[in-house]
């Protein structure tokens, strides 16, 4: 660890490894922050099972979101510092009520600060689904690449392949993958094709986000050991029998209508994995005022450095709010 990271943690008011309860499963989180005073980020990352960009590992990696926020970091249960064999235990109903148990423990610690949710993807289900249950306990919601539904398995995604030149055997191969009948192998297959052949993943004209130095910063982390920073990649999550499942059947329209907080959709203009055409015509045909949706440039489903810096730009416009 350098010496100015070693500085930005000294200097942090907050900057603690903390163990909670979360769905009856002991996990740690980290909680960092300048001022115990600053409003509350609770990350929700994506995957299931990818803590990236923010994640226990990144103590004092983020100054220039801990100088405005206190940030929580938390590795789902299966992956990083709280990898897990999920087995067939854990659905996407158990992952919303470690959630919920998060928010609840951390607004025990700090219930006079403002709570706001950053959800990205897969962390997308959990802060809208938490949100139905918990009210008022968040005081707003930020997403980036909001699933809605259809994900992956959608027209979007098989027009950008046939665009890309895709075969027709293996168009086939990827109209034939189903909510009913895929495999692990398929949804690599597809989600490979869409990394390699389309800007559905990430967008080649934006600005790459510096995930480079992110994982530097994860091998020289004061809290991650080897195993830790392995489990980011390969981890307990892939023995799940029934997550992926529930995912590609969801239907989030009606829990999207019902959102009663501030509620910020920031979706890249090329994403087709959680489609942005499809999120543009739920949030205006809902007609809920609690919804905004804005759409970054050149960005597809993962954020590029624009799209992290509009994540920035966001939070601190709603934490003025």
């Amino acid at each position: 660890m350098n010496k100015a990271r070693k500085l930005i943690i000294e200097e942090n008011e907050i900057s603690e490894i903390y163990t909670f309860s979360l769905g009856k499963v002991p996990q740690k989180i980290l909680i960092e922050g300048k001022s115990k005073d600053l409003p509350i980020v609770i990350n929700l990352h994506g995957g299931p099972g990818s803590p990236i960009p923010f994640s226990v590992g990144c103590r004092g990696l983020f100054p220039m979101f801990t100088e405005r926020f206190i940030m929580v970091y938390w590795d789902q249960l299966g992956c990083g510092i709280n990898n897990y064999n999920l087995k067939d235990r854990f659905t996407v109903e158990s992952f919303v009520e470690m959630t919920i148990d998060l928010i609840t423990e951390v607004k025990t610690l700090f219930p006079a600060n403002k709570i706001i949710l950053l959800g990205m993807s897969w962390g997308s289900v959990l802060a809208l689904k938490a949100v139905q249950k918990i009210g008022k306990k968040v005081d707003a919601v930020v997403i980036w690449g909001q699933v809605l539904k259809k994900l992956f398995l959608n027209d979007e995604v098989y027009e950008a392949l046939e665009k890309a030149g895709f075969s027709e055997r293996k168009m086939q191969r990827v109209r034939a993958i189903t909510t009913d009948n895929f495999s692990d192998k398929d949804m690599q297959f597809l989600s490979g094709s869409i990394r390699k052949y389309t800007d559905g993943y990430t967008n080649k004209k934006g600005k790459p986000a510096p995930v480079s130095s992110i994982i530097r910063g994860l091998i020289t982390s004061p809290d991650y050991k080897l195993k830790d920073f392995k489990a980011i990649m390969i981890n307990g999550t892939s023995t799940s029998t029934c997550l992926w499942s529930e995912l590609l059947k969801l239907d989030l329209t009606e829990d999207l209508s019902n959102v009663n907080v501030p509620y910020y959709i920031l979706q890249g203009d090329t994403d087709i994995v959680t489609s942005t055409s499809n999120i543009l015509k739920a949030v205006e045909s809902l007609g809920n005022s609690y919804l905004n949706c804005r759409i970054i440039k050149n960005s597809g489903h993962m954020p590029g450095k624009e799209g992290m810096d509009t994540v920035f730009e966001t939070l601190l416009d709603v934490s003025n709010l």
